[in-house]
């Protein structure tokens, strides 16, 4: 006699065959989840911006990414490096594509939108002088009737109302070393308006240290934060609590050493 499953059997069997790979899916789309949480998605943009971010090696570094790196592993995070461009990555920072970018208020168009840590490090911007020219200069005032080089895209508030008024003119280029190389080779220019760190970076790389003057003031200065979407509050509140340990221990002194 041939045996014949009873019906519950086949009804169990039935809605097993349905529901297990919905549980399957439910299952995975948690883990997911899950592990997607513990991601956190830093914009180093595809040229960094060395000392701070520098990603022209296997593995990105910098002080911004080294502090970054060190704070979220604390905070049970796996740091994953992004690579937006400047015109792109806020929108994308809202859209969820990335989860911070390095930035300071006075470079945003529309700082209220976001959220900012605590400073990680202070941007010092100066002057910088070739050595061969006649005359150096120190505060914007010096710079009325001259023009400066500075970067493609980035915003100067102090120097922005005499850009306008005509008073300095302002020469644009895309890359941070390409100043210094329109400074020593162009005549129509005056000064370079950068960073201090990233300026001495450059020009220790290309050996250029004995061939420009910096001005012994800042033209302007701000902090280096994170900025962030407006719901990542407790993210910024854990932040900035490590960056305060990390300033307190001597370790975030440590990576900027690293890096003079």
């Amino acid at each position: 006699m041939k045996y014949r499953k009873p019906h519950w059997f086949i009804a169990f069997t039935r809605r097993s065959a349905f529901f297990l790979p919905l549980l399957a899916m439910f299952l995975c789309s948690n883990a997911a989840a899950e592990s997607d949480a513990n991601v956190f998605r830093l914009n180093i943009s595809p040229n960094g911006y060395p000392p701070y971010m520098i990603t022209d090696q296997e593995e990105p570094s910098g002080i911004m990414w080294d502090v970054v790196s060190l704070i979220t592993e604390r905070l049970g995070y796996q740091l994953v490096a992004e690579k937006i461009p400047r015109k792109r990555v806020d929108q994308m920072l809202l859209d969820g594509y990335v989860d911070a970018t390095p930035r300071a208020f006075e470079w945003t168009h529309e700082p209220e939108s976001f959220l900012f840590t605590e400073p990680v490090v202070d941007i010092q911007e100066v002057l910088f002088t070739p050595k061969h020219a006649e005359e150096t200069y120190q505060t914007a005032e010096d710079l009325f009737s001259k023009t400066v080089v500075t970067h493609l895209g980035y915003l100067y508030p102090e120097l922005q109302p005499h850009f306008e008024s005509g008073a300095i003119k302002r020469f644009d280029v895309s890359q941070d070393r390409d100043m210094f190389n329109f400074l020593l080779h162009g005549d129509r220019f005056d000064a370079a308006v950068a960073d201090l760190l990233v300026g001495k970076w450059i020009l220790k790389n290309e050996g250029l240290q004995d061939q420009f003057t910096v001005s012994s003031a800042d033209i302007s200065s701000c902090g280096f934060r994170l900025m962030l979407r407006k719901d990542s509050q407790l993210f910024v509140d854990k932040f900035n609590a490590e960056l305060a340990r990390i300033r307190e221990s001597g370790e975030l002194e440590a990576i900027l050493a690293n890096y003079q």
